[in-house]
């Protein structure tokens, strides 16, 4: 037994070196790291388990039959963050490119499988240079399994892309495809066509970097969910990501101590928010002041700012927050804004993690670009996703709440188990002065001052229609509470709801907005 027993260490030495000493050395030199150190930095130290690891691929012709490294590329399996399982594969640029082959493939789909039967979350580490070539229609079969357990695991589980070098043509589809996309600037790029066919095409010269690169899909397609400047701060950040989520959409994500107490007062809240509903502020020290230790998870930081998405924890418990940001746009809703929401309320739904809404709106964007845009599909997808949601959902109401964006933004009518108002709140159709010049057009024409007419007007719609108590005097809030008194209120109510159940229609599937 011990020769083959050695002959056997002789082969893991092999695999676990690489193909070569200057291969490691070239991706070194593009300030990447090798797929075993990513590996290491994403799960417990000592935790990982690979599934063939002896995998080689059986394909002949253009020189591979010359060419069968073990891993084939990739280097799939399992191991744990903070304790908990996590399914892990990893292309090798080393190797081949990290180009997808038949049993590149069959390694990857084997490991999805096993993620999805196991309950636990799958991380993808992307550094691949798309369909191997040689391999011809069996590298783009490959890419279709894979997208068809994604679709299947949509939901399900967790699935987290994490973009190490570039991702180019239909492998794009597959982090598109998962909950959360992160990125490496200057190293990571996506596009479906490079560079190099968008000149042909179009004759616009730009670079990589330029046109998928991370900064480009954090801030402007919304493609990326989270941007980072080095591998290794990317992967803490997948950990602390992971740690807010559970392992599967039958179980409830993590709860930790808290020595944050639940009971604790928010006086800052007080001087952070003005009165004056033309005054902007920043919605980010709100959320700070409200959450466990003030630390939260930004999701989409850079794209759509002028609404808040953020996971965090009250008194231990995981929360996803949405929150309109008055110092963008003055935290209207527009069409990348409601496309951002809706998501991440239908990511919080499935993985059963409550939502709180923070409402400071008041409308939708207004002109030509957004209508023709699409405002009202796109408005309409926050709509549903609010309205399909079954978590715990709760809504604050701080400031402005007008119009259409008031119900949109998760309103008693569509189904907040629990609405919550500050007295500064103003919860109407649209603000006092256009509903002035609305109904008293006439009134104000005619008068000798039509100045000093109008605000008279408008303060006596404010007094009528406008004032603090008007919603809850009608049933429409549930209570006005003292900003101090904030926190203490949402986690009293998220205990109380913590054992919502809520049926569902009988249906295949709702067919949302597109």
């Amino acid at each position: 037994m011990r020769p083959h027993v050695a002959e056997l260490a002789g082969i893991r030495e092999r695999v676990l070196a690489g193909p070569s000493e200057k291969a490691t050395a070239a991706q070194k030199a593009k300030g990447k790291l090798t797929v075993r150190e990513r590996i290491g930095l994403l799960l417990d130290e000592g935790s990982f388990r690979e599934v063939e690891p002896l995998r080689r691929h059986r394909a002949t012709g253009f020189g591979l039959e010359a060419k069968k490294p073990y891993t084939d590329g990739v280097v799939t399996g399992w191991g744990t963050v903070e304790g908990r399982t996590v399914f892990v594969y990893a292309h090798d640029f080393r190797i081949f490119g990290g180009a997808l082959g038949e049993a590149h493939a069959a390694k990857i789909h084997k490991l999805m499988d096993m993620a999805l039967a196991a309950g636990a979350p799958l991380v993808s580490l992307n550094d691949g240079a798309g369909a191997r070539i040689q391999e011809g229609v069996t590298a783009l079969a490959g890419y279709g399994g894979i997208f068809r357990r994604n679709t299947a695991a949509s939901g399900v589980i967790p699935q987290i892309s994490v973009m190490l070098g570039p991702c180019a043509g239909g492998a794009a589809y597959s982090p598109a495809l998962t909950d959360f996309v992160f990125m490496v600037r200057e190293t990571s790029q996506m596009f479906i066509t490079g560079p190099d066919v968008v000149k042909a095409v179009t004759g616009e010269e730009i670079t990589q970097n330029g046109l998928g690169g991370a900064d480009v899909h954090a801030e402007t397609s919304g493609v990326c969910h989270f941007a980072y400047d080095d591998e290794e701060t990317c992967l803490e950040e997948v950990r602390y990501l992971l740690s807010l989520l559970p392992r599967n959409n039958r179980e409830n994500p993590p709860p930790v101590p808290c020595d944050d107490p639940a009971d604790r007062r928010c006086e800052a809240l007080a001087d952070l928010v003005p009165a004056d509903g033309n005054r902007p502020y920043d919605m980010v020290k709100v959320i700070e002041e409200i959450v466990d230790d003030g630390e939260y998870l930004e999701v989409h930081q850079r794209w759509a700012r002028n609404v808040i998405c953020a996971l965090a924890r009250l008194d231990g418990q995981v929360v996803g927050i949405v929150a309109n940001q008055p110092q963008t746009l003055a935290g209207v809703l527009d069409i990348e804004a409601s496309e951002k929401a809706a998501r991440f309320v239908q990511m919080c739904d499935a993985f059963s993690i409550p939502l709180v809404t923070l409402l400071d709106v008041p409308g939708f964007l207004p002109g030509v670009g957004q209508e023709h845009g699409g405002i009202i599909r796109h408005g309409a997808k926050l709509l549903y996703a609010y309205c399909d949601a079954t978590v715990p959902r709760i809504s604050l109401i701080l400031r402005k709440a007008y119009g259409g964006a008031y119900i949109v933004m998760d309103s008693q009518s569509i189904g907040a188990d629990l609405t919550y108002a500050w007295p500064t709140n103003e919860i109407a159709v649209m603000g006092a002065e256009g509903a002035a010049n609305v109904i008293f057009r006439r009134q104000i024409a005619e008068a000798d001052d039509p100045e000093a007419r109008r605000a008279e007007l408008v303060k006596e719609y404010k007094a009528e229609l406008m004032h603090p108590y008007y919603a809850a005097e009608r049933g429409l809030v549930d209570d006005v509470i003292d900003p101090a008194e904030t926190r203490a209120v949402l986690i009293d109510a998220l205990a109380m709801l913590r054992t919502k159940h809520a049926e569902r229609p009988a249906r295949k599937h709702g067919n949302p907005p597109q």
